[in-house]
């Protein structure tokens, strides 16, 4: 294998990412290995200061953007790819050093969809996400060991937290004949459980605030692609999200199945909750210029077919907002007066 000093001619250097060292694979014009190393974390700004500027390929991952803006702080550009995009380009079994070989080689490619490198402030943003979600998936299993507790005591309660928020206290009063003093006292401190994390929540999300933008889905989308220059129209967004379906053709036939689910969970399932929203309010829909269209997709699409194809038309909608800048501006229809007699 060449030594460092030959490290010159490399054009494409590919990473991947570890907790503590990196393996780094870098290709000539030819595309042939002239660089094969493993590097600490610590280090790595130190080994490419003195390297003519190339194409960094990273694979997208933890800690990856912070590697990324220094490197770019150095001259080179770095392009994060997600581990999916590479993966078809690994040959033989995985390890490290193949696996920043297929990064090398993914990167080059120019269909390729690469990670854009988050700021400071969309990493922030990002964090105040994932600690909300995680604090929403604790509360849900408070409550719904809560009802466990009380459905194996013959106690069940609707469904709906808010039902079961209201009801606790009637129940542990007057529920003593089957609930004995140490279930009421398990219960109660369930309960102190779910008051603590409702208070969390809503000061995350008090937090998570963008001028002139909504707070939750909007810093989401924010956090997660920054100003929406990745991608070249709204379409290619929610494709990104996975509001479109699999799609298999051969011949002339084209088979539709269920969503792809790529791109970014926690997101997708916020505009689909959104979309969710929507749907139970119909006479918002002229309001929001979604009269026409979700009043003919109501009687032909099942429910949650109905929710994927809104959230992927809110998605793009958003995007616009985002990417150009604009306003959104709902078109009212105008209303039809009946004809005189």
């Amino acid at each position: 294998m060449p030594s460092k000093a030959d490290t010159a001619v490399a054009r494409t250097i590919g990473i991947d990412t570890g907790k503590n060292t990196l393996h780094m694979i870098g290709l000539d014009e030819r595309g042939a290995i002239v660089l094969r190393e493993k590097i600490s974390r610590a280090r790595i700004a130190a080994r490419f200061v003195n390297l003519p500027p190339c194409l960094v390929g990273i694979e997208a991952g933890m800690a990856s953007h912070y590697v990324a803006r220094e490197l770019v702080a150095l001259g080179h550009e770095v392009k994060q790819v997600p581990p999916a995009y590479s993966k078809p380009f690994r040959h033989g079994h995985k390890n490290d050093f193949r696996d920043a070989h297929a990064v090398a080689e993914a990167v080059e490619r120019p269909s390729t969809r690469c990670v854009p490198i988050k700021t400071d402030g969309q990493l922030d943003l990002q964090a105040l996400h994932r600690v909300r979600s995680r604090l929403i998936g604790n509360r849900t299993a408070v409550i719904n060991q809560i009802r466990g507790f009380l459905l194996e005591h013959g106690i069940p309660v609707r469904q709906g937290h808010h039902f079961l928020r209201k009801q606790l206290p009637l129940i542990l009063a007057t529920r003593t004949d089957v609930l004995s003093p140490r279930m009421i006292r398990i219960i109660g401190d369930l309960m102190a459980d779910w008051k603590y994390l409702d208070e969390r929540v809503e000061r995350v999300t008090d937090e998570i605030t963008v001028p002139g933008i909504g707070p939750i889905i909007s810093s989401a989308m924010v956090a997660a692609i920054g100003n929406g220059a990745a991608f070249c129209k709204g379409r290619d967004f929610a494709a990104w999200l996975g509001l479109v379906p699999k799609q298999m053709s051969t011949g002339d036939r084209t088979i539709l199945g269920r969503i792809t689910k790529l791109g970014n969970r926690y997101l997708r399932m916020l505009f689909i909750q959104g979309a969710r929203a929507v749907l139970l309010r119909p006479a918002s829909w002229v309001k929001h210029s979604f009269g026409s269209w979700l009043t003919a997709a109501t009687r032909r699409l099942h429910r949650n077919v109905l929710a994927v194809a809104l959230a992927n038309k809110l998605a793009r909608i958003a995007w616009t907002v985002l990417a150009q800048g604009r306003r959104y501006e709902a078109r009212v229809e105008p209303r039809v007066e009946p004809a005189a007699a």
